[in-house]
């Protein structure tokens, strides 16, 4: 058993996501000497070199090659469009024209799974020493959450359900970038919005975003490289064994794979508790009650599987 003890330096992983034009990629290009896996094909404004991707396998071909270059930064634009190429590969291989074509949100976790041996081989760059840049969209969402009177709009990752927590968990940097607003109330009480020139990097949950930071920033910083650059000094290589033949798959998200795998039961439970409509399978039930089931899945799996007996008793 080897024991260390103090801080370490390494290279870090971020996701960054915010609002339309508000600079996303042209702050990732100030990253130490980046390599941009251009997937959107939206960098042609940027002075940065870049790798133009077009499909999956391409990607994570990208990905594995990228781990012997002198590139100290590899920029993924955007995650989201990742996730659209690893679905449209999904499909391809497996003969479908829908993700709905596999059932009960199956595909969705399909898709999950493959996400997460993405992330996977992203940490073999992180062991080689290059940090790692995810840029991603942002969605407005409702919200339930289990303590609030009542729902509520926030900003989210434009992934799906069983994506967008992957990417949240496995970054140590996680910022939304806005612009920063102001509302100036009239004598009538109607709300006008002031300002929005601004850029700003957000680096703290709150109810109407996610974010986070391992490295102790400030809540709220001016969206400049000098904010961050004290985070991205040369970063140490770590002395790593030999690869395995397939990466492990980051297990943050197995919850929704062991219960996509009593799918159908677990989908009529939650209509039959009138939870989600007729036309809704599990994975589209309201964040509350996923949360719920994300929180103790073995006791969820045994209310269905008790329920499913008593259902098939009663017929």
């Amino acid at each position: 058993m080897k024991i260390t003890t103090g801080k370490q330096t390494r290279a870090q992983r971020v996701v960054i996501y915010g609002v339309e034009s508000v600079g996303k990629s042209t702050f990732a290009a100030q990253f130490p000497k980046p390599l941009f896996l251009d997937i959107e094909q939206g960098t042609s404004h940027l002075d940065v070199d870049r790798c133009d991707i077009g499909s999956w396998k391409q990607l994570t071909e990208a990905l594995a090659e990228a781990k012997a270059t002198e590139y100290q930064t590899i920029v993924i634009d955007s995650a989201d469009w990742a996730e659209r190429l690893c679905v449209e590969d999904l499909l391809a291989s497996s003969k479908k024209t829908s993700i709905e074509d596999f059932g009960f949100g199956k595909g969705w976790v399909m898709v999950a799974e493959r996400m997460s041996r993405m992330l996977a081989s992203i940490d073999m760059l992180i062991d080689a020493g290059k940090h790692v840049v995810l840029i991603a969209h942002s969605k407005i969402v409702k919200f339930e959450a289990p303590d609030a009177l009542a729902a509520y709009d926030r900003y989210e990752l434009k992934l799906s359900k069983q994506s967008s927590p992957l990417l949240k968990e496995f970054a140590d940097e996680l910022w939304f970038l806005r612009f920063k607003t102001k509302v100036s109330t009239s004598d009538t009480g109607r709300g006008k919005g002031l300002g929005g020139k601004e850029r700003i990097l957000l680096t703290t949950h709150s109810a109407a975003y996610d974010a986070k930071t391992r490295s102790g920033l400030a809540e709220e910083l001016p969206l400049e490289w000098a904010s961050v650059s004290h985070l991205f000094k040369t970063a140490k290589t770590a002395k790593t064994a030999p690869a395995p033949e397939k990466p492990a798959v980051v297990k943050v998200a197995d919850w929704t794979i062991e219960v996509a795998k009593h799918g159908e039961a677990a989908t009529t439970f939650l209509r039959a508790k009138e939870q989600i409509t007729e036309d809704q399978d599990w994975t589209e039930a309201s964040d509350r009650v996923l949360e719920r089931i994300r929180q103790d899945v073995p006791k969820f799996l045994a209310t269905v599987a008790a329920f499913h007996a008593l259902t098939t008793e009663a017929k």
